[in-house]
């Protein structure tokens, strides 16, 4: 049975404003770092960028490896710093997270875990494509059950459809090998609603803008960067970037179309170790 979705009071005709934040990676001990980066310190970075930038977004999407360790303190941690917004939060898993946690632990009134919203003109999906026990993703028939009920049971509104692996190769090597592994299907089986604008994801810490084409029109593809380190694109092997931490907007028009632009924080603060070999 299709459950009832997390409905907001924002007109058809209005613009639906979007934060994506993704793979913050934190840690129970908040002075931890990952290769090189202090995880907490570089979450908070990106949150005061979107504050000081004075954007009024409508809601956050936050699209999982919101811990590294799997502790219930760092979900905490991440509940508590993203209050500091004030509007309402939507997540999903990624590979490193533990969902029973995240359920126990990311609490509050500005905190969801439904995988249905509808705002305005639009219908955002969240969707869960991790394995557990798994780096790499595969999205369940289940949860193209869930996109085809959600479809039918809202066929006038826009969707925007979210998850945590990339569904497309990004030409790395050795992250590809971690990609959704029905990744082409679930293109191809998406391409046959017109309704389906757009795919936002994380998981490659990199930003990636580009389209697929469906029997309908183009589907918007959309990858944003990581709130701690960033790898490098289109590397044979594991190298990171010296890209800052960032976050994503999005303005999702009543027409269907959307506008979107990644935003990174300023300076040079963040500087990852680049001889590691991996993590």
């Amino acid at each position: 049975m299709l459950k009832q979705p997390v409905s907001y009071s924002i007109a058809e005709t209005d613009v639906v404003r979007l934060i994506q934040v993704t793979d913050p990676h934190l840690f129970a001990d908040p002075e931890a770092k990952l290769l090189g980066v202090s995880t907490a310190a570089s979450f908070q970075a990106v949150l005061d960028t979107y504050l000081a930038s004075q954007y009024s977004a409508d809601l956050v999407l936050a699209t999982g490896d919101i811990s590294q360790d799997y502790s219930p303190q760092s979900y905490q941690h991440f509940s508590r710093d993203i209050a500091a917004l004030n509007i309402p939060c939507h997540y999903l898993p990624g590979n490193h997270d533990d969902p029973r946690l995240m359920s126990l632990h990311m609490q509050g009134p500005h905190l969801f875990g439904q995988q249905r919203v509808l705002a305005g003109n639009w219908q955002i999906l969240m969707l869960d494509s991790t394995v557990r026990g798994k780096p790499g993703g595969y999205l369940a028939e289940q949860e193209f059950e869930l996109i085809d009920a959600a479809i039918k049971a809202e066929p006038n509104k826009h969707v925007l459809l979210v998850m945590h692996h990339n569904p497309i190769l990004v030409n790395c090597s050795w992250l590809d090998q971690h990609c959704m592994a029905n990744g082409e299907q679930f293109l191809e089986r998406m391409a046959k609603y017109p309704q389906v604008k757009g795919l936002l994801w994380g998981h490659v810490h990199q930003s990636i803008d580009t389209e697929y084409q469906g029997e309908f029109g183009p589907m918007q593809l959309m990858v944003t960067p990581s709130t701690c380190i960033q790898f490098k694109p289109k590397s044979s092997y594991f190298a990171l970037d010296g890209l800052q931490p960032g976050y994503r907007l999005l303005e999702l028009a009543s027409n269907g179309s959307i506008q979107t632009q990644v935003h990174r924080v300023a300076g040079e603060k963040f500087s990852p170790d680049n001889d590691a070999s991996g993590y």
